[in-house]
């Protein structure tokens, strides 16, 4: 097999290396002890996930904890963390913990103030008769829930035994820095890539609330039991909110998240006015639909969409995170599926066990009864149309973006090492016509160094340019502007380059989360990474408050402009995109850089023309 034809492959395998969860608790514990790092931990475990994963993972336990008392108060004292009393939501009283319990490795100015909330139902149990139905409401409860320890993962979501899988896996995550809950500070959903949980330690949020952000993260149904669409349940979704299509359950949970957030944020000190969604691959997927969705509409001000969109004639749009398929596959797919396994119709397939539809795969590829393709469905409800139609028509959502890319990731490979004759193959296999012999003279191939190098280089181009693409369609059609960028640091420790979700720990600012051999300099950039996501989540803008959205390369290219952030860290003015082919550089450094060479951007972007639109 090409290297050209295990992108998808690789890509979404990339998220099954997570580490299992750590706990924080705020309390003793006689089966605890408190790790390196400052958080109090249940239990520990070995694991060896993969080029982030720690040393050390924790389980946590099953179920939600309900205290008929508590010893904390419910006052809302000003200038005390909310750990020290309970909060009360739409849905009743939650008590959460510190974060820390010492100070952590890392350098965290408001660590002492950080509570964090785990476990929090924001929906319904999906099990019985809510299997593949919207997310349905979560019951009111009565007395304190006890946020001790992270919830139950939803069935397929990973493959690692150290987590409690079930259908009532509908709970999210939250920490706030926040000593009031009128504190009305800004907020930023993170949704996780493919083969993760909201419990895994690298979406660990302290290090976002010590910059004065409320960071929620959240867990949604995928697999089969997300993504499944057949006749009868378009028949259902028809008499319940008029539109013949199914499927995307786990979209209606993302989304359902956000409603949560901003119907209950208020009382964990957060600004319901002022969300940011964000996410990685899967999750910038999840991202994009929000930006995109009609059904989220007003509910947020910006969206981070980190390693997610490219030009939507690209091929690799079919494939990677962002990929989608029209209803008539999808229906035709989950008669199959059910008649595959057994199941005569919908009501018979939600008495069975959900591990009957459950996988650790998550995905296969193709449209047999032993491969299928569950993924977004171009439903004209939850997605209202193909990502070429929504960026002429404009997203539902006009809102400042950041998007961008790593360099090692979506068919680039660090350290690859192939023969000409492979090279030449790939081209092959990719292009056709003139379109080999045009791509080989751009990207050429003397030798073994020279085709390996070439076939990254072309890869990394296509992303870059890709995104620039997307950003100049975005321009188009919305009012608010959008910043792109290029990540090029590798994480110590690892073989694979600046590989796909390596700047995840940087932008979160949470390297004590993870063990590495982290050096000063990764600490330096994680803090101007942070500074930059923690500028766009309270100002639209990564350079700040001080600067206006209409500063662009042409004005600022050969400056030497800079900007402070809340926490005094100098930050290289980040221009927003506009014609000129540049993107940010972020990671081994910070300024402005081509996203390639003028002839390589010309002939990739005739090469997209002459391909269909996704």
């Amino acid at each position: 097999m090409s290297s050209m034809t295990v992108i998808l492959a690789s890509v979404l395998l990339a998220g099954a290396a997570h580490a299992a969860p750590w706990q924080s608790h705020g309390g003793s514990s006689s089966d605890g002890h408190y790790s390196s790092n400052g958080h109090y931990s249940s239990k520990a475990v070995s694991s060896s996930h993969g080029p982030h994963s720690s040393n050390a993972a924790y389980s946590s336990n099953s179920g939600y904890r309900f205290n008929s008392t508590h010893n904390s108060t419910s006052t809302q004292s000003s200038n005390s963390p909310l750990y020290n009393q309970v909060v009360s939501t739409q849905y009743g009283d939650v008590q959460g913990y510190p974060a820390f319990n010492a100070t952590p490795s890392q350098n965290l100015t408001n660590w002492a103030d950080i509570t964090v909330w785990k476990g929090i139902p924001f929906a319904a149990s999906t099990a019985g008769s809510n299997r593949w139905r919207a997310p349905q409401p979560v019951s009111a409860w009565t007395g304190t829930l006890d946020a001790r320890n992270y919830g139950a993962i939803c069935p397929s979501s990973s493959g690692s035994r150290e987590y409690t899988v079930s259908e009532d896996c509908l709970n999210l995550n939250i920490w706030s820095a926040a000593t009031s809950t009128d504190s009305k500070l800004p907020v930023v959903m993170w949704s996780y890539p493919a083969y993760s949980t909201a419990a895994d330690n690298l979406f660990d949020g302290a290090g976002m609330a010590d910059a004065g952000v409320v960071y929620v993260n959240y867990n949604y149904r995928t697999g089969a039991l997300g993504w499944l669409a057949h006749p009868e349940l378009s028949e259902e979704r028809l008499e319940a909110v008029g539109y013949n299509s199914s499927g995307n359950y786990g979209m209606l949970d993302q989304f359902a998240a956000l409603k949560w957030i901003h119907e209950n944020i208020e009382a964990f000190g957060g600004d319901p006015d002022q969300i940011t969604v964000m996410g990685q691959s899967a999750g910038s997927a999840a991202t994009l639909h929000i930006l995109n969705s009609p059904l989220t509409k007003g509910l947020i001000v910006g969206a981070i969409i980190e390693s997610g969109v490219r030009d939507p004639h690209d091929p690799l749009s079919s494939s990677l995170a962002e990929n989608y398929r029209n209803l008539t596959f999808a229906l035709e797919q989950g008669v199959e599926y059910l008649a595959d396994k057994n199941s005569t119709s919908i009501a018979a397939a939600r008495e069975l066990d959900y591990t009957t539809f459950a996988s650790d795969a998550q995905f296969s590829f193709g449209s047999t009864a032993t491969s299928y393709t569950f993924t977004a469905t171009l439903d004209y409800y939850a997605m209202p149309d193909t990502y070429y139609n929504t960026l002429i028509k404009g997203a539902a959502n006009d809102v400042p973006v950041i998007t961008g890319n790593t360099r090692d990731e979506s068919g680039a490979t660090y350290g690859l090492n192939i023969t000409v004759d492979t090279y030449l193959s790939d081209l092959n296999s990719t292009y056709d016509g003139v379109w080999v012999d045009r791509f080989l003279e751009l990207y050429p191939a003397a030798n073994s160094s020279q085709a390996s190098a070439s076939e990254n280089q072309q890869f990394t181009d296509r992303s870059k340019v890709g995104t620039w693409l997307w950003a100049n369609m975005w321009r188009d059609s919305a009012e608010s502007p959008i910043w792109t960028y290029i990540w090029d640091h590798a994480p110590p420790g690892q073989n694979q380059g600046a590989y796909h979700e390596s700047e995840i720990n940087y932008v979160l600012n949470n390297l004590y989360a993870t063990d590495k051999d982290w050096t000063a300099e990764d600490y330096e950039i994680a803090e101007t990474m942070n500074a930059y996501w923690v500028n766009f989540i309270k100002y639209q803008n990564p350079n700040g408050k001080s600067f206006s959205r209409s500063e662009s390369w042409a004005s600022s290219r050969g400056n030497t402009w800079r900007t402070s952030n809340g926490n005094s860290t100098d930050l290289a003015f980040w221009a927003k995109s506009d014609d000129t082919q540049f993107t940010m550089r972020l990671g081994d450094g910070f300024q402005p850089t081509r996203i390639a060479e003028p002839a390589r951007v010309s002939l990739i972007r005739s090469w997209f023309n002459t391909l269909p639109v996704f």
